[in-house]
């Protein structure tokens, strides 16, 4: 009799806790919903910085974490209970549990377990944002040293587009939107001699890869093909040569106009050896296929143009772009062609088949695409006005293997040959410096003193000239030479 008064005073008692448990939790979630709108309302009526939406998210994920918990708890209270009423039917039969513990050792378990997945979470979640700002920090670290050597001064507008002859005597030619070509000496900066055969701006220019001749593409609807001669000057000191004001700036007022010394003596040529017709529209860029026995255009009436450059028949009419051609770019030495077009596309054209040519048309961004250039290897790089510079395999084009993004569009870039570095010219006046990787190198100087002043058009490398391996040009009527000297541990990354 001892024995059951004991065992019916023990279960009454784990009774009483059950409802004891009971109560408290039936309690708990009763006052839950007021105390969080109490808090919520505490929150709101305190001062804060955040937008009200932020803050009404936040609550929202506080309030789902205190249900989780709250849920936790829960379950380790129906836990303790069972551990109760299984040492009730033990003490029954003489026999005792630890109960207190065991409850305590299932609680910590999996509390501790909760808590390892959420410190786990928070490890995570730490390490991606500090190695996210780390590679920030690092991206933005100049590692490369850029110094501005010379300036070309001369044109009466904008400059859109330059490039550098591909056999001696080496010069830098320049088209501008005032209807004219210019070649210069890279050297002295002076200007050798001036294409004038246009009637509309002049868009492109390119050199031929073995004769002294030059492929320009024109707002008047057509390309010419140019022969020039030219003798380089001596150089002279760069003081004599600096055509900035006092303070390093041009005003609109005092910008070059081409009188007295300088473009003006330059000797002119007016005809074209051969013209090339066929577009309906603006003739925004022309190149020479590899050989220089071809030449494609690409233009404004959307299509792009393959030239006879012997016959200067048209041998392909290259179509299939929704909206206006914005570039154009051959294969250095594959009979390789790539346009880009305002319709956020580029389209690669295979004519290493004299029988049938082929198209691959790539979606990869979600503006302009203003220009998209090959590289010495297997690898095309795509700039847009989304902002953004893409990478890719011509083996495997299904997606890009770099993405580099900016605040700022770009617009015609280049590739360097020989230490494979990306050149992103901007609207914002700057010209930033990437690896094919996408890690950012450098950015050109920029200030009162130096750089450019108005929005940057185009770049390209001219890796044969002794003093200037980079050149921009840009709607401050001007194109500037740099020195750009990469880490020789960095071209082997």
């Amino acid at each position: 009799m001892p024995v059951e008064s004991g065992s019916s005073a023990a279960s009454r008692q784990a009774k009483q806790k059950r409802k004891s448990h009971s109560l408290s939790i039936r309690r708990t979630n009763s006052t839950e919903q007021d105390r969080g709108g109490l808090q919520r309302d505490l929150m709101e009526s305190q001062d804060s910085k955040l937008p009200v939406s932020l803050r009404s998210n936040l609550l929202d994920l506080f309030g789902q974490i205190e249900r989780e918990f709250e849920n936790l708890h829960i379950e380790n209270l129906e836990l303790r209970r069972e551990i109760e009423t299984l040492n009730d039917r033990l003490a029954a039969e003489g026999q005792t549990l630890e109960g207190g513990d065991l409850a305590k050792g299932a609680l910590k378990t999996k509390a501790s377990h909760s808590t390892s997945q959420l410190s786990q979470k928070l490890r995570t979640t730490y390490k991606a944002s500090t190695s996210k700002i780390v590679s920030s920090f690092k991206t933005t670290t100049s590692r490369a040293v850029c110094q501005l050597l010379k300036e070309y001064a001369g044109h009466r507008d904008g400059i859109w587009d330059l490039s550098v002859s591909r056999t001696g005597p080496l010069v830098l030619g320049t088209a501008s939107a005032d209807h004219s070509a210019m070649l210069w000496s890279i050297e002295t900066g002076k200007c050798l001699l001036k294409y004038v055969g246009h009637q509309g701006s002049v868009n492109s220019i390119k050199f031929h890869p073995t004769e002294q001749m030059a492929l320009t593409a024109s707002g008047d609807q057509t390309a010419h093909i140019w022969r020039y001669m030219v003798q380089l000057p001596t150089p002279t000191p760069a003081a004599d040569l600096t055509l900035s004001g006092e303070d390093g700036e041009l005003s609109d007022r005092e910008e070059p106009d081409g009188e007295g010394e300088g473009p003006s003596e330059c000797p002119c040529v007016r005809v074209a050896a051969t013209t090339l017709r066929s577009h309906q529209g603006v003739v925004i860029a022309a190149d020479w296929l590899v050989g220089g026995r071809q030449v494609v255009t690409a233009s404004w009436d959307r299509a792009a143009n393959l030239y006879d450059v012997e016959t200067s028949e048209l041998v392909h009419s290259l179509t299939g772009h929704d909206q206006e051609l914005t570039h154009c770019c051959t294969h250095p030495s594959q009979r390789l062609v790539v346009t880009s077009s305002r319709d956020t596309t580029f389209r690669l054209w295979d004519f290493r088949d004299p029988a049938i040519h082929s198209v691959n048309v790539f979606q990869g961004h979600t503006d302009t695409v203003t220009s998209a250039v090959f590289t010495a290897g297997d690898n095309v790089v795509s700039g847009s006005d989304d902002r953004t510079v893409k990478v890719w395999d011509l083996k495997n084009m299904r997606s890009p293997i770099a993405t580099i993004r900016t605040d700022s569009a770009v617009n015609r870039i280049s590739v360097s040959v020989n230490q494979r570095v990306i050149a992103l010219p901007h609207d914002n006046r700057q010209v930033r410096l990437f690896d094919m990787s996408g890690v950012r190198l450098a950015r050109l100087p920029r200030s009162n003193r130096q750089g450019h002043r108005r929005m940057v058009c185009c770049t390209t490398w001219g890796e044969d000239s002794a003093s200037c391996n980079l050149f921009s040009c840009g709607f401050d009527r001007q194109a500037i030479g740099w020195n750009i000297n990469i880490p020789a541990l960095l071209q082997e990354k």
